[in-house]
């Protein structure tokens, strides 16, 4: 009987401890400390939120750069149905994707090698970034669509472009929403 109460005990204790106490400590050192990346690290305009820096949404209107393909859910970019496609690279469906993909990317832009990122997804289907070079693919379209010089595009490129983590790890990317929003800022368009 006296192991019996022990266990029950120790349940309760451990229940409240690791269960209601350690993340309420938590969560409030990490609303201290870090707030933005603890609330998702959302983007509002006007009080209004319109996304979030690390979770990735489509962009289709031509004076938008795209984001990378999604394969999470079934219409993409479903945060509740993050995952890749688990396709492998001899799977039909995937090649012909990707061949469709390429075929429209090299017709926006003839002779220019497609970038990878373009064509693929991410393992999450979310990733909110595209490399240097695929918003270098898109930079025609984008200042051709917008009515400004190719340069001024390369600049807000350049202005949204994050090298690598601690100057190692990862590549250079860049966000895909906050080049946008800032694109949208500096050069309205009303497509979408």
């Amino acid at each position: 009987m006296k192991h019996l109460l022990t266990a029950v005990l120790m349940t309760m204790v451990t229940t409240v401890l690791f269960g209601l106490i350690y993340p309420l400590a938590i969560t409030g050192v990490a609303q201290l400390a870090f707030p933005d990346q603890a609330n998702g690290q959302l983007i509002k305009s006007n009080g209004v939120i319109i996304g979030s820096r690390i979770i990735g949404q489509p962009f289709t209107g031509p004076g938008y750069f795209h984001s990378r393909p999604s394969a999470a859910g079934p219409a993409g970019y479903d945060a509740g149905a993050s995952s890749g496609s688990n396709l492998g690279p001899t799977n039909k469906t995937l090649v012909d994707r990707v061949i469709a993909d390429v075929q429209k990317l090299q017709a926006e832009n003839p002779g220019r090698p497609v970038p990878i990122d373009l064509v693929t997804t991410s393992a999450s289907g979310l990733d909110p970034h595209i490399s240097p070079a695929a918003a270098e693919f898109q930079l025609p379209r984008i200042a051709r669509e917008r009515g400004i010089s190719e340069e001024q595009v390369r600049q807000l490129i350049a202005r949204h472009t994050s090298g690598r983590t601690f100057w190692l790890l990862g590549e250079p990317r860049v966000n895909v929403l906050e080049l946008n929003l800032d694109l949208d800022v500096r050069n309205p368009t009303t497509r979408k």
